[in-house]
């Protein structure tokens, strides 16, 4: 760990390169099979001793599956995208009154993208979750018990026994340009959450990365109060400048490159983009890591100016 790039960058000790990551939807697979998987290997340094021919390019799991899927919680998921993520299209307590009724599932169902804070949207819906929260209803109280105790739960067991430094976490806080309620009440009703999961590891000794989605920016020192210590916030939902105002210096980010940039733009745009963020966020002490997640309209041509400006620019401090 002590000489691990993400170690050193987060705890801001000067890493000899700025760790980066690609990840690859199985979509983008299905698509450019062979031509990906050869364009790969000529990238060991973000892929290891990927050789080419090893994939089998239609493997594809879970509710990544076109179809129908039902998870532990009884959320009905849909896939029309073979290879592509579903959406929630079936709430399991459509009423207050059925808030009531919720039994949490049986331990085990761990701690799936949307643990806290999108769960409760997937149990209610979202339209009637904005009415829990407008309202401040009772249900919303013991709603947000039901979900919180299980998490909690759960973060034990994982923890049981957990041999890596770091655990890893998602949750899709925000939307493309605000949060989906107010400040005050993330405070006061969600911190509370994230604080108790949280406590858990963090009393292991354990770092906590932390994934979330959209419009995060007010309440990142929320986050990091509840005990994260590496940020995964998209760049377009945030901005630059702004990420810098409230992260630089204070946690690290694992910045999610602009996905909505690079179906449409030029590998030129690409090498800009990462230059620029290295330039804004980056730093010799650390703070910085670059993470690009590549679908199937990125064209091949971008996935490669993905890899290239990601080896470039790792070693800006170098």
């Amino acid at each position: 760990m002590l000489n691990d790039d993400r170690y050193l960058s987060m705890t801001f000790q000067r890493p000899a390169r700025i760790p980066v990551s690609v990840g690859i939807l199985p979509a983008a697979w299905m698509r450019y099979r062979e031509e990906l998987d050869h364009l790969c290997a000529e990238h060991p340094r973000l892929f290891g001793n990927h050789r080419a021919g090893q994939r089998d390019y239609d493997a594809v799991g879970g509710t990544y599956v076109m179809g129908r899927h039902i998870d532990a919680w009884g959320c009905v998921w849909d896939n029309v995208q073979h290879g592509c993520e579903s959406i929630v299209t079936g709430h399991p307590v459509p009423t207050r009154a059925d808030v009531w009724k919720l039994q949490p599932p049986k331990p085990g169902a761990g701690l799936p993208h949307g643990f806290m804070w999108l769960r409760l949207g997937d149990l209610r819906g979202f339209e009637e979750l904005m009415c829990d929260f407008g309202e401040e209803s009772p249900e919303l109280g013991h709603l947000l018990d039901i979900v919180r105790d299980y998490n909690v739960a759960e973060m034990a067991r994982i923890c049981e026994g957990y041999s890596h430094w770091m655990i890893y976490v998602g949750d899709d806080l925000g939307m493309q340009t605000a949060l989906p309620i107010s400040p005050r009440q993330w405070r006061q009703y969600l911190k509370p959450c994230y604080e108790r999961i949280y406590a858990i590891p963090k009393a292991k000794g354990l770092k906590v990365y932390m994934h979330t989605d959209g419009h995060i920016l007010p309440i990142i020192p929320d986050l990091v109060d509840a005990g994260v210590d590496v940020v995964n916030p998209q760049v377009r939902a945030n901005g630059l400048a702004g990420l810098r105002e409230v992260c630089f210096g204070r946690v690290c980010v694992d910045l999610d490159l602009d996905r909505q940039l690079f179906p449409f733009c030029t590998p030129q745009d690409i090498d800009d983009h990462v230059r620029e963020s290295v330039e804004t966020l980056g730093s010799p002490e650390g703070g910085l890591w670059l993470k690009a997640e590549i679908g199937p309209d990125v064209p091949l041509a971008n996935c490669e100016a993905i890899f290239v400006a990601l080896e470039t620019y790792q070693d800006w401090f170098a």
